[in-house]
């Protein structure tokens, strides 16, 4: 596990990255201490692989495999910091897992990984008043 910044042959992390298999995403959580039960269910995500990933020991979690190229680490450590202040200020959000260290943004070969808790949600109805209403209060905090 390496936090270096991204590999300089961009060409070969857009290949691996099109070559991620489940196989090789188990493989990544594993090189990162997390023990699988091989359950994985693919997530809907525009611009990265985002899994759910039984574990042997405990609750799912949320593996999001980050395209290469399109962000740079200091943005995502960004995007993982605001995160974590909207789960702080108890805000809706769900901020990425740190390891020991602190770490939120893990890289193993050329796969830059998060991992997240795996939490359930839904659409909002919208025609239902009182769910609005608590959406506005958590809006205006």
């Amino acid at each position: 596990m390496s936090t270096d910044p991204a590999p300089s042959r961009p060409d070969d992390a857009a290949s691996a990255y099109a070559r991620l298999s489940p196989d090789t995403a188990l493989d990544c959580l594993e090189a990162l201490g997390y023990v699988s039960d091989g359950r994985i269910l693919e997530l809907n995500s525009y611009e990265n692989r985002v899994l759910r990933v039984g574990m042997e020991d405990g609750p799912p979690v949320v593996a999001k495999f980050y395209r290469p190229g399109r962000w740079s680490d200091a943005a995502i450590r960004e995007e993982h910091a605001l995160c974590a202040e909207l789960t702080a200020a108890e805000i809706t959000d769900t901020a990425p897992l740190a390891a020991a260290d602190g770490e939120t943004l893990h890289r193993v070969d050329e796969y830059r990984i998060a991992l997240y808790p795996c939490v359930g949600g839904r659409a909002p109805e919208l025609e239902d008043k009182p769910l609005l209403t608590q959406l506005g209060r958590l809006l205006g905090r």
